[in-house]
Order: structure tokens, then C-alpha cells, then sequence
């Protein structure tokens, strides 16, 4: 069995997953929209800022968080926005489950610790 074998298996497979589907689906609709697509590269820039600040150690305000919180529910009126974020989380928990996955079946390696 090559390793490399079965995760361009798994990687073919999440490629042709249904959620995969959505996402390309609600994309399409959303870039046929310029005023969906405007709304949701500014949403998608505002999450890039907040996570790459988090990363260097500054954490955004509660007032930050509250403001991308009603942005999220607001963008989530769109029905095609809405459904690409639908999707994304699918896929999203689809992947941390094999994620875990591997991580289960290899915490044997360090004395039963999990990685």
C-alpha cells in the first residue's frame, strides 16, 4: 500500500464531494453578482486581518468580534452567500474529522498521548 496513493485517493474524493460541488456553485453565482461579490471579498479581507493580528499576539476587541459577527449575519441574508457558507463549514468539519482521523491513528507512536 503507497501512502501517497491513498491520499491522492482522498484528495480526488474531497475534490468531487458534493460540499466541494457547493462551493464551486455558490462561487459561481456569487461572481456573476458584483454587489454579492464585493460584500463578501470585504468580509473575506476584514477575516484575513483579524486572523493574521491574532497570529502576531493582538487580539481583536470584543467590539472588533461583535462587528464581524453582524457582518457574517448580514452577508447570510444573501441566499447564495449563505449557501457557499453553508457548504464551507461542510467541508470545513469534513476535514478536521480526517484530520482527526490521522491523528487517532497515530497517537499509539508517543505513548498513547494524543498529537
Amino acid at each position: 500500500m503507497n501512502i501517497y496513493d491513498k491520499a491522492n485517493e482522498l484528495a480526488k474524493a474531497l475534490k468531487e464531494s458534493q460540499e466541494v460541488q457547493d462551493i464551486t456553485s455558490a462561487m459561481s453565482l456569487i461572481e456573476k453578482d458584483p454587489e454579492s461579490k464585493s460584500m463578501l471579498e470585504d468580509f473575506r479581507n476584514r477575516q484575513m486581518e483579524i486572523q493574521q493580528r491574532m497570529m502576531s499576539g493582538d487580539m481583536p476587541s470584543q467590539e472588533e468580534m461583535e462587528k464581524m459577527e453582524k457582518l457574517f449575519d448580514v452577508l447570510s441574508l444573501n441566499l447564495n452567500i449563505r449557501r457557499l457558507f453553508d457548504a464551507e463549514r461542510r467541508l470545513s468539519v469534513i476535514i478536521e474529522d480526517i484530520n482527526k482521523m490521522i491523528s487517532d491513528s497515530l497517537q499509539n507512536l508517543y505513548g498513547g498521548q494524543s498529537l
